[in-house]
């Protein structure tokens, strides 16, 4: 049995357990598309960061801050396979490399399609920059709202969590995260 014909069984396991009859015409094809979407959103477990940037990494000079602001961005909580959402800002300060601009919302979109916490992604990004750039520093910022947080539990709307990583020069530096946080 393939992985998206398991996730379909466990799917219409799922809702017959919910008292739901998977047979009803609006959830005759459910456990399907919920097994796509699944694998959909998750496909970040089976990429590679490092083929993924292999022909966007360019040999520079330039010394000055790379700042990318707004990166949206979707994920899956791990505990509760809720989503959660929001925007990443990614700076870098260069070394000897630079790196294609959209390959930096890709590296966000491979750890971002796992079930995550925000706490993790932040970290995953920066490290992952930091890994394949070796620059002076790396600084990430995560604004994100979630489900988890809105839907269920302390039923909170319009809560926004913050979570930043730095390395480097943006670790000791408070100028320069002031920089970028500006």
């Amino acid at each position: 049995m393939n992985n998206k014909t398991l996730i379909a069984k466990s799917v219409a396991d799922m809702l017959s357990a919910l008292g739901e009859d998977i047979k009803r015409p609006g959830l005759v094809d459910t456990p399907e598309r919920v097994a796509k979407s699944l694998i959909e959103l998750t496909y970040g477990y089976h990429t590679s960061i490092h083929d993924l940037a292999q022909d966007a990494l360019f040999v520079s000079d330039t010394m000055g801050m790379v700042i990318q602001r707004g990166i949206e961005f979707y994920s899956l909580c791990e505990h509760h396979m809720l989503p959660f959402f929001g925007q990443v800002h990614v700076a870098y300060l260069p070394h000897q490399k630079i790196i294609g601009l959209s390959k930096v919302g890709r590296i966000i979109d491979v750890f971002s399609k796992r079930l995550q916490v925000q706490e993790h992604l932040t970290y995953q990004i920066a490290q992952a920059l930091d890994n394949l750039l070796k620059p002076r520093g790396v600084a990430v910022s995560i604004e994100a709202s979630h489900f988890c947080m809105m839907m269920r539990g302390v039923k909170k709307q319009g809560s926004l969590t913050t979570t930043r990583e730095y390395t480097g020069e943006f670790r000791s530096n408070h100028k320069l995260r002031r920089e970028f946080l500006s």
